[in-house]
């Protein structure tokens, strides 16, 4: 009744004159059901009700307050006569609305969220609003987060929902037909909150409330605000924008399978045992005891699962297929005392499938797994990486699969992702000397003839400052690059020794804490061993990663390495919470190629999770898309020598919810995703009518036979020799033969 005088006083006073707008500010949260029943949806109607509607639905509606109140509080609740009802009705004229600086994130109480689930969605508030109460014209005049009372300056995590915020109100207006005119942030500095007084902070500006004069000192977050009135929103990047363009000729488009199905079951055709078929009794086939027929030799054709993955590669038109080896199954033992042959006939049957299918197999010997590293289980019960003689027999299994694959295989991955989060230094010192002992053997006795190349594969998922105006998280973001990429890139793209970045910041943790981790040393003849070890820099990259130097989440810091890793809230997210940024693998690429120079790039494995559920596999298809899209722009805007592209992963069945291909009921099918890649493929990238035409030579499709021939051309010239020889030799002896008959007639 009060607000309503006020109102009637402006309006018939003071309004004619001033030509002003007067309103009631009003704080509300938002609430979701916990099921989707109807009785659930009722109780979140009532909490809203409760809350916003007991002051909303009075002035914008009808002048008395929400029936489910009534219904619940009876004579509790006052009545309204007619005449207030008529009085209070229509006493505002705009929607003033707080959400977040009261009554949300935890400060309901807990009564009025009837059993159901708080939430800090704006935009589904913005629209109950709207379709609550006649599309009013709403002014949000308090919104924010918070943070902790010790974050000072680069409260990144107040930026990232303040953009979530700002998004939302934007998507509200632009999409659901929601009439807002208005947003105000919560609050200009930091001040004293309540019930939780010091302990949290929404200030834009920084407040040191343990210092005399109380200076204000601006955060990261005015900074954002500030550039976001500029822009008055959130214009599209130009960079961001995707471009036309095709790959070079020869480019390699490829999917990856760590772990390609493995079946050795014997075909029905190597049985040499005789049968009999009961056509009348049991309708099955008998076997006869002591009649056998002659065995035949084991050919490739006889494992059915090599014909059918063949098969499904073909259908993607890729032109590279990546697996791995498993180490552990080839050599049980971890040396050459006790070879799986059945194994390696397998995998030479497969890669010799796939040039058949003019498909190029890359293969990795290494791939580590959750369960002994996918060691042969000599070697991970006795230190695994950090048993120096681990070394020697990576080395030893490299030579045997170059000798036995080596003429089918071209393209070898020493190791393939090696966990750096989960690896020792030690492990790691050791796994990058067996790196390079593996690939100098390989460029001494194998190259020459097998014309092959080789190199290891690192995971490099690119990380963000989270406060982009702060040179704190900069140099952050810079550390985590070169611990998670740097330590063993650097020895074998660069210097040939750790990263000086690396050593620099263990040698202060290990001075002032109680750290003691020590980064070995390589001697020079190491280093020289190490240092070039590779013909081209192959990554795989999946997501990006924002990280800041302010601690704000225990649960998400890292004391180790003093980083606080950071989520966009606003960036899409797959089921498992992997972030969808495509420019982070742009990003990626150039940074490698300003550190390690103008080398070949492979992008080896890029990916996302789905949701069974998902029929219409979307967030794979905008995916797979942008991520090459950036991969083109890299190539095209940016000079980087990248030679190949490959999705993770082929299918469900061996990879589950990161197939192109669904696995159900022991049946493939394709996901719209693959369909979608095997159209990029098919373009080359994304020409458009402004694209050049790209003329490539015809490729000479693979014969794994044709190697035979190949190494043996001398004496094909011989054969060739005496064959024409004796083709001459019998046209002159038919010639003079029947001169000589002529003659004697």
């Amino acid at each position: 009744q009060a607000h309503a005088k006020v109102w009637h006083l402006y309006n018939d006073h003071f309004r004619p004159t001033q030509k002003g707008k007067v309103s009631i500010a009003l704080s509300s949260h938002w609430i979701k059901p916990q099921r989707m029943t109807e009785k659930n949806i009722k109780e979140c109607q009532k909490s809203l009700d409760f809350v916003l509607g007991w002051f909303a639905k009075p002035i914008f509606i009808d002048g008395d307050y929400p029936e489910s109140m009534r219904s619940n509080l009876s004579s509790l609740l006052p009545e309204f006569s007619e005449v207030e009802k008529k009085y209070i009705k229509g006493t505002a004229d705009f929607f003033a609305l707080s959400f977040g600086a009261t009554l949300s994130f935890q400060l309901l109480d807990s009564h009025m969220k009837f059993q159901q689930l708080e939430s800090i969605s704006l935009r589904q508030l913005l629209y109950w609003i709207s379709s609550e109460y006649n599309n009013p014209q709403i002014f949000i005049v308090e919104n924010s987060w918070f943070v902790s009372g010790s974050t000072k300056r680069d409260d990144a995590k107040y930026i990232y929902y303040l953009k979530k915020f700002i998004m939302e109100t934007l998507k509200a207006i632009r999409y659901d037909g929601v009439n807002v005119f208005g947003y105000t942030v919560w609050s200009l500095l930091d001040g004293f909150e309540w019930h939780r007084g010091y302990s949290i902070r929404r200030g834009l500006f920084y407040v040191d409330f343990q210092s005399h004069d109380k200076k204000l000192m601006p955060k990261s977050s005015v900074l954002f605000y500030q550039k976001l009135i500029e822009k008055n929103g959130f214009p599209p990047l130009p960079e961001n924008q995707p471009v036309e363009g095709i790959f070079p000729c020869g480019f390699a488009w490829g999917i990856v399978d760590n772990y390609i199905q493995v079946d050795t079951t014997p075909a029905q055709f190597l049985d040499s045992s005789v049968y009999v078929w009961d056509v009348h009794q049991t309708k099955k086939l008998i076997k006869v005891d002591g009649v056998f027929t002659s065995r035949r030799k084991r050919h490739c054709v006889d494992f059915a699962a090599i014909r059918l993955q063949i098969s499904l590669l073909q259908e993607v038109h890729v032109t590279h297929f990546h697996f791995s080896l498993k180490w552990s199954l080839i050599l049980p033992l971890g040396n050459l005392s006790l070879v799986n042959h059945t194994l390696v006939h397998y995998y030479q049957c497969f890669a010799s499938e796939l040039l058949r299918a003019n498909i190029t197999p890359v293969v990795a010997l290494w791939q580590p797994m959750p369960e002994n590293q996918e060691l042969p289980v000599s070697l991970a019960k006795y230190g695994a990486w950090e048993n120096p003689e681990t070394v020697q027999a990576f080395v030893e299994y490299a030579k045997f699969c170059f000798m036995s694959l080596g003429g089918h295989v071209k393209f070898w991955i020493t190791m393939n992702e090696p966990p750096v989060k989960n690896l020792t230094y030690t492990a790691g010192h050791n796994l990058l000397k067996a790196h390079a002992k593996a690939w100098h053997l390989y460029d001494k006795e194998f190259r020459g003839s097998q014309k092959g190349k080789i190199s290891i594969a690192l995971q490099a998922d690119w990380v963000e400052p989270a406060c982009p105006f702060s040179r704190n998280d900069q140099e952050v973001a810079d550390r985590i690059l070169e611990f998670d990429i740097g330590w063993l890139a650097e020895p074998i793209f660069g210097n040939g020794d750790y990263p000086q970045a690396m050593r620099a910041w263990l040698h202060r943790r290990n001075s002032v804490d109680l750290y003691n981790f020590h980064l070995p040393y390589f001697s020079e003849d190491e280093k020289k061993l190490i240092r070039g070890s590779f013909d081209f820099f192959a990554l795989s990259h999946y997501t990006t990663t924002l990280v800041g130097w302010e601690k704000e989440d225990a649960l998400k810091y890292d004391h180790y390495l003093e980083v606080q890793m950071i989520n966009d809230i606003t960036w899409l997210h797959s089921p498992s919470r992997a972030a969808v940024v495509p420019w982070g693998l742009r990003k990626l690429l150039k940074w490698v190629k300003s550190k390690y120079g103008d080398v070949p790039i492979y992008v080896m494995a890029n990916g996302i999770d789905d949701d069974h559920n998902m029929v219409h596999d979307k967030l794979r298809v905008y995916y797979i898309e942008n991520y090459i899209n950036e991969a083109l722009k890299a190539y095209t805007l940016d000079n980087v020598n990248l030679q190949g592209y490959f999705v993770y992963s082929f299918n469900d069945r061996t990879a589950p919810k990161y197939g192109l291909y669904s696995y159900v009921a022991n049946q493939y099918e394709p996901k719209p995703s693959m369909k979608h890649y095997r159209e990029i493929i098919d373009n080359n990238g994304f020409p458009g009518p402004e694209t050049p035409e790209l003329l490539c030579p015809e490729e000479i499709a693979s014969c794994p036979e044709c190697h035979f021939f190949r190494t043996r051309k001398s004496l094909l010239a011989f054969i060739s020799f005496i064959f024409v020889a004796f083709i001459v030799t019998i046209f002159f002896i038919t010639y003079y033969s029947k001169k000589v008959e002529r003659r004697y007639k």
